[in-house]
C-alpha cells in the first residue's frame, strides 16, 4: 500500500464567518480525534484532499502531516454542501494499523440479472453500502457482487458477500442488498356496453309499439264505419 500524505494546519475555533473565509481560500475545516487523543481543530487543502479521495477511495489511510510528525487516520465523516456538494467539513479518526476499525464500504454491482434481462423483472438496489470491521490495511475500497444469475424473486444478502481476509461484516447477515422482482401486469377490463348501443333499441321498441297501436285503432275505426 502506497503512502498517502496530507499536510494539515492547526486552527482556532471561531465563528461561522471564519469558517466561510477558510472555505473561500479553498481550505476545508476539519477535526482530528481518536482513542486517548484530545480532539484537534485543523484545516486541509481542498484540492489535494479531493484528489486523494478520487484516486484512492473514501476509505484510504491518510498520513496527516503535522508539525510534530505524521499521524495515520481515516475519513470517518465528510460533510458536503447541499447545493454544490463541495466538502465543508471532515472528521479524521486516528487509527492504529494493528486495531480493526468500523467503516462503510460501497457495493458495486456487476452484470445484468437474468430475471431482468430475459423475464422483464426489475432489480431493486436496497443497500448501497455495507458496514465492516477490518484492519486498516485490509479495508476494501468496494465490494463487488455479480447479479447475472439472479432470477425473479431472488436476491443477495450480506451473508452472500465474499469472505475477505481480516474483514468482518457488522450488519445483520440476512439484510437484503439486491432483489429481483416481477412487474405486475394490469388485466384488461372487458368493454362495457355504452348507452349509445342500448338506447336505440329501447326507443325503437317504444316507437314501434305506438305505431302498432295507432294502426289497430285506425283499423277498428274503419270497420265501425
Amino acid at each position: 500500500m502506497k503512502e498517502v500524505i496530507l499536510d494539515v494546519q492547526t486552527r482556532e475555533l471561531g465563528a461561522k464567518n471564519k469558517l466561510s473565509a477558510l472555505r473561500k481560500e479553498e481550505k476545508i475545516p476539519a477535526v482530528f480525534y481518536g482513542k486517548n487523543i484530545a480532539p484537534e481543530s485543523i484545516t486541509v487543502d481542498a484540492k489535494t484532499f479531493m484528489s486523494i479521495i478520487a484516486e484512492n477511495g473514501a476509505n484510504v489511510i491518510i498520513d496527516l502531516n503535522f508539525k510534530n510528525g505524521k499521524k495515520p487516520a481515516i475519513v470517518k465523516s465528510l460533510q458536503r454542501d447541499v447545493l454544490t456538494q463541495s466538502p465543508i467539513h471532515i472528521d479524521f479518526q486516528a487509527i492504529s494499523l494493528e486495531d480493526k476499525v468500523e467503516v462503510l464500504v460501497p457495493i458495486h454491482i456487476e452484470g445484468v440479472a437474468d430475471g431482468v434481462k430475459n423475464f422483464g423483472g426489475v432489480m431493486e438496489f436496497i443497500v448501497r453500502e455495507v458496514r465492516v470491521k477490518a484492519l486498516p490495511k485490509s479495508i476494501p475500497q468496494k465490494i463487488s457482487i455479480d447479479v447475472s444469475t439472479l432470477g425473479l424473486g431472488q436476491g443477495i444478502t450480506i451473508a452472500d458477500l465474499p469472505k475477505l481476509e481480516n474483514v468482518d461484516y457488522v450488519q445483520e447477515l440476512s439484510t437484503l442488498i439486491v432483489n429481483v422482482i416481477a412487474v405486475a401486469v394490469e388485466e384488461e377490463k372487458p368493454k362495457e356496453e355504452t348507452a349509445e348501443t342500448t338506447q336505440p333499441e329501447v326507443i325503437s321498441k317504444g316507437k314501434k309499439d305506438k305505431e302498432e297501436g295507432a294502426e289497430t285503432a285506425s283499423a277498428s275505426s274503419v270497420q265501425k264505419k
